[in-house]
């Protein structure tokens, strides 16, 4: 059927709600239709998201329905049914009653259902899959994307977002469910009554806390600093608001100020355009509020609580650029901080785990390594995504940990996990430990940026950057599409004055030496990412988004000073872009 026809189809069948009728008969744009119907919303190899609204390409209980069937599918098909999905949601619009559209379908397939009562963290979704032996979980929530979205995600029974086999196959599941006559539902109060829908009891946030507690290293610094330690949290109208305070406050932090504005869930994020601590705009009232109360730290979790922003009060003397006076961390600054944190007090009071390893992705800052390598730590690059890293855990244990214990994880995209009590990011543990971090360096008088000078100066003045292209709708996806060909071939010989000495072209499991011509494969599995190796330590990597309508670049050099590695990044980027435009 052509997209007219499947509008038509949605207009008029009594399957689908009057709201939902009157919201599409409503619409008089043709490129808004064809848009909300050109394709089946595509659950990807993490699971759905999209723009909220009626259609086929749409959030809506329908389209959610739809992919869970076939991930009940896919579960029944696995002789899984009896261990139980875990279910939680975020703040977003519509995230409650897609969890029990989720849970209610799963249940008329005879699967039982593990659903919070309110909003969670999407880390506290990965434990509780691990804690309830679920066979796995689904968390409703579009992560950091802007306030018309919606998503899920689909993790497996290690806690983990799902990775081969089980991506492809709940993939292949999905695309089997062609109509909706094939899809189950049931009343909840007869879930319910059944045992299928079970809601997890309130004493289970304790166990969460306790895991996370756990990874604190010197609590005795923390207790001490707390008086003269001064925080300022925003949830950014998310789910990180009672989970953050409660473990500042039980560790011993007295001085937290949240921004009364961003404080309570509301997926319409009155005060932002787009809820993503990555932003600087989104850190405007909590830089007022710093101001206000002289705070050393600024802290910023998105509406899922699995990414965590960070500012800090530029010291004296600084003279770079601020945000009323407050110096802006990257993902890869403050997860560096985390890491040389641990790696050194690990090492000191000796709780570091034989065959340490630490976990990055390959657009992560290469100052992991280095870091990593004078701590005599391992260190494994996986492809972007969390949901390599939560793989590692698994694999570590399977081989029971003889070659390898995980010790921290992090990617560049503000995302970071201390411990295996959980298999994704979780911004409430990097709270958590960047205020410890922070306490121990004011302790020493200093602050997170004189640190942070501090690691440069010893491991070299890495610099990363990002920048996105967005390319809407079906003509975009098409030129997202043709740009990666084109890109793949007719690779660059050099990127500004940097040559490239190898080319990995992670679709075809290839690398190339720009200079041999050697052929090797990259040991990563297949996706649609080009990475350039460059002279000097730089680098730049090539990939569409896996949940928005964007294509992305990452970029990143070493230089001898701030100036320094800002000009080469820069010269990089330039280049890089060029070529796409």
């Amino acid at each position: 059927m052509s997209y007219k026809d499947i509008y038509t189809q949605w207009c008029t069948d009594p399957y689908f709600d009057e709201d939902t009728k009157a919201e599409l008969k409503a619409l008089t744009d043709e490129k808004e239709i064809e848009d909300r119907f050109y394709r089946q919303l595509e659950f990807g190899t993490g699971g759905l998201r999209g723009v909220i609204g009626a259609g086929t390409n749409r959030m809506n209980i329908y389209t959610v329905r739809q992919a869970t069937q076939g991930l009940a599918n896919y579960i029944i098909s696995q002789n899984a049914q009896d261990k139980g999905v875990a279910i939680g949601y975020d703040s977003r619009i519509m995230s409650p009653e897609f969890a029990d559209e989720a849970a209610l379908c799963l249940n008329a397939n005879g699967i039982k259902t593990y659903i919070f009562e309110s909003l969670r963290p999407t880390p506290e979704v990965s434990f509780a899959v691990k804690e309830f032996g679920c066979t796995a979980g689904i968390m409703v929530t579009a992560s950091h994307n802007p306030r018309e979205y919606n998503g899920y995600k689909v993790y497996w029974a290690d806690g983990a977002q799902i990775t081969p086999p089980h991506d492809t196959g709940i993939l292949a599941e999905v695309a089997k469910i062609t109509s909706f006559d094939q899809v189950k539902t049931m009343d909840k109060a007869e879930a319910t009554a059944a045992g299928l829908y079970n809601v997890i009891p309130e004493d289970f946030e304790d166990k969460y806390m306790a895991n996370l507690k756990a990874q604190s290293i010197h609590p005795e610094v923390i207790k001490e600093m707390a008086k003269d330690f001064t925080i300022v949290y925003t949830p950014l109208n998310g789910t990180g608001n009672v989970p953050v305070r409660r473990v500042l406050k039980e560790l011993g932090f007295e001085k937290v100020h949240v921004v009364k504005e961003q404080e309570a869930p509301d997926g319409d994020f009155p005060t932002l355009p787009n809820p993503n601590p990555e932003l600087p705009q989104a850190f405007d009232l909590a830089v007022k509020l710093a101001g206000e109360v002289d705070a050393d730290i600024i802290l910023a979790t998105d509406p899922d609580a699995d990414r965590l922003g960070v500012y800090c009060k530029a010291p004296a003397g600084y003279d770079g650029p601020t945000q009323g006076g407050y110096i802006s961390f990257t993902g890869n600054m403050s997860g560096m901080l985390i890491a040389e944190y641990i790696l050194n007090e690990r090492q000191a009071t000796n709780t570091m785990p034989s065959n340490p390893t630490l976990v990055t992705t390959i657009v992560t800052t290469d100052m992991a390594k280095v870091i990593s390598e004078a701590h005599g730590v391992e260190v494994i690059e996986v492809l972007t995504g969390f949901k390599y890293i939560g793989e590692q855990i698994k694999l570590f244990e399977q081989a029971g940990n003889k070659n390898n214990n995980y010790v921290f994880g992090l990617e560049e995209s503000y995302g970071c996990l201390a411990g295996t009590y959980a298999r994704d990011k979780d911004a409430v543990v990097a709270v958590m430990m960047l205020c410890e971090v922070a306490s121990w360096y004011k302790k020493q008088g200093k602050t997170l940026w004189d640190a942070m000078l501090d690691m440069y100066e010893k491991y070299g003045y890495f610099r990363e950057g990002q920048q996105a292209i967005t390319l809407k709708g079906m003509d975009g996806a098409a030129q997202i599409q043709e740009m990666m060909t084109n890109a793949r071939n007719n690779p660059p010989k050099q990127l500004g004055s940097y040559k490239v000495l190898a080319v990995r072209d992670y679709k075809l499991d290839e690398r190339v030496d720009m200079v041999t011509g050697e052929k090797t494969s990259t040991g990563l599995p297949s996706s649609n990412v080009l990475y350039y190796e460059l002279e000097n330590n730089a680098w730049a990597c090539i990939r569409p988004s896996g949940t928005e309508p964007k294509i992305k670049f990452y970029f990143g050099v070493k230089g001898t000073s701030l100036a320094d590695s800002q000009a080469k990044m820069d010269e990089v980027k330039d280049s890089l872009l060029e070529l796409f435009s």
